[in-house]
């Protein structure tokens, strides 16, 4: 008996999956300025949030304008994480990432194309 993709994958693996097709089909938004203006347009489709950001303006801006919009957010615990997921690292010969750098916030604008981790991501909104 073969267990389907989508049991098996958390909503945090499906997350870095979509983060990564995204960035390869150049619809990714990183940083707060873009992220706002992408928000602010409609041109968002997920908005994805560092629990760990500073400062409390940032988000209450995002959440504000995520709720205004209705666009879908999720909250991340740890914006190195983010910046990781979104590409803001350099990867060695092996593979690890080096220097990363953190992000508070980023916005897909393109879902790239369609996977199990995308399906995943999208069920887990509709549980919301």
């Amino acid at each position: 008996v073969e267990v389907p993709a989508a049991a098996t994958m958390t909503v945090e693996d499906a997350l870095r999956e979509v983060l990564r097709r995204s960035l390869i089909h150049d619809g990714l938004v990183r940083g707060i300025r873009e992220s706002v203006k992408a928000l602010d347009r409609r041109e968002a489709h997920l908005c994805v949030l560092a629990q760990s950001c500073d400062e409390k303006e940032y988000v209450r801006l995002i959440e504000a304008l995520c709720a205004e919009h209705g666009i879908r957010l999720i909250k991340v615990p740890d914006n190195k994480q983010l910046g990781e997921w979104a590409g803001l690292c350099k990867l060695d010969r092996e593979g690890t990432a080096r220097k990363v750098v953190g992000a508070s916030v980023v916005v897909v604008k393109n879902w790239g194309e369609e996977s199990e981790a995308l399906n995943v991501i999208l069920e887990y909104f509709k549980s919301q």
